[in-house]
């Protein structure tokens, strides 16, 4: 808890209720604020609004951060307030609108980095709880995900404590950088006293160069091979988790969210030619084509190559989506960020990916995938140090719901 709330003598709860019912009038207020115009191509908007967090299916903008925290709430109706709060502040600052009046003696109850009034459709949240919510704290022990566990450690990974798990993950994602920032701080100010952050790296999406899939640290376009986010029919059977496979009734419309956060040493990789760069990936380097082909989306022909004459078989294209239809279902949508934290402790270049994916099972997708990949020839040139799993919610529906609702109002 914050010191100022505690030496004006309000309590957690009382404290963040009040900022969720000010949230709410300002969501009210903020409904028919302008579309953002800044950037040449700004983004699609993603709708606050439904049975899905649209945010899940929207391309990656421009600049995004992502937080793991803990929820340092003390109890049930603490948590409840909590994540009514996280919801009141979500719609507004995706719905844009002008923030309340200054008080007199008062501070101010925004940070003024946009301006006097917030865009609209300028952000995207995306909210997750992780495995160790479901403790005993909150009474919800009994209402986990059926498949949410803590990430395990892969046989290629170098994982660090400080960098993994939580209880709730949040992302913001914008087209500027400001954005995300005015986000994270207004998010901070209003769950202060609920909410730790446990850890926390800022990533961004290069713009195609010079068309095409948008390419990661390495060189490479990053994603080509995606399910398509526009058929609903996809993704209802990798993506969102739906009514009928043994789920807890409050987890339909949800989707299992993968974190990992994965540093890349540039300066090997940059030592490397570039017919051993293309060979390990299994695409041209300038293209994005397979080896096998002409163009970034061309099919591999993986049947006509059994040996790996040309696309070797330890190619990361091939072990990640062999193309077959025993691994179909196995696809995951993949949305992934470059980030740069400057500089490691002995003066290396400390930069790589800030994965993130989505799907309806974590063993059948994700975790069957980076089987595949274990001892593949990338992971001399990559280090996997973080991140979790986690449950991204269900959509908040409408004005008068709020994230985790179900699973909060449907349990004892």
């Amino acid at each position: 808890m914050s010191a100022s709330v505690e030496a004006s003598g309000v309590g957690r709860r009382g404290f963040l209720r009040g900022a969720a019912l000010a949230g709410a009038g300002l969501a009210a207020g903020g409904a028919a604020a302008p579309a953002a115009t800044g950037g040449a191509n700004p983004s699609p908007v993603a709708p606050f609004h439904g049975p899905h967090q649209q945010s899940v299916l929207a391309a990656p903008r421009r600049v995004t951060a992502f937080a793991a925290l803990d929820v340092t709430a003390q109890n049930r109706a603490d948590l409840v307030d909590l994540l009514r709060t996280l919801t009141a502040r979500a719609r507004f600052l995706t719905s844009g609108g002008t923030p309340s009046p200054v008080g007199i003696t008062g501070p101010p109850t925004d940070s003024g980095i946009l301006g006097e009034r917030l865009p609209s459709g300028a952000l995207a949240v995306t909210v997750g709880l992780g495995a160790s919510l479901f403790d005993d704290r909150f009474g919800l022990s009994g209402h986990r995900p059926r498949r949410l566990t803590t990430m395990p450690s892969f046989p290629d990974d170098d994982l660090r404590p400080e960098w993994c798990h939580g209880d709730l993950s949040l992302q913001l994602h914008a087209d500027d950088a400001d954005t995300v920032l005015h986000a994270l701080r207004d998010i901070a100010r209003h769950t202060r006293g609920g909410l730790q952050v446990r850890w926390r790296l800022d990533g961004f999406s290069s713009p195609p160069r010079p068309s095409g899939t948008p390419r990661n640290l390495m060189g490479f376009r990053d994603g080509t091979a995606n399910p398509d986010p526009t058929d609903a029919r996809e993704m209802n059977s990798l993506v969102w988790v739906g009514p009928g496979l043994g789920e807890p009734d409050w987890a339909v419309g949800g989707s299992y969210q993968v974190v990992r956060l994965i540093r890349m040493l540039v300066e090997f990789w940059d030592r490397v030619s570039l017919t051993e760069q293309e060979r390990m990936f299994g695409r041209s380097r300038e293209t994005g084509a397979p080896l096998d082909g002409n163009a970034e989306h061309d099919t591999p022909d993986y049947a006509n190559d059994p040996k790996g004459d040309v696309i070797p078989l330890d190619a990361h294209i091939r072990l990640a989506n062999p193309r077959t239809a025993a691994t179909a279902d196995q696809r995951i949508l993949r949305r992934a960020y470059n980030y740069d934290a400057g500089l490691d402790g002995n003066g290396n270049l400390d930069m790589g990916l800030l994965f993130c994916c989505y799907q309806q099972d974590l063993a059948r997708q994700f975790e069957t995938v980076q089987r595949r990949l274990a001892g593949e020839p990338l992971t001399d040139y990559i280090k996997p140090f973080g991140g979790g799993y986690f449950f991204a919610l269900p959509g908040v529906r409408d004005s008068g719901d709020w994230y985790g609702r179900k699973l909060l109002a449907g349990t004892s």
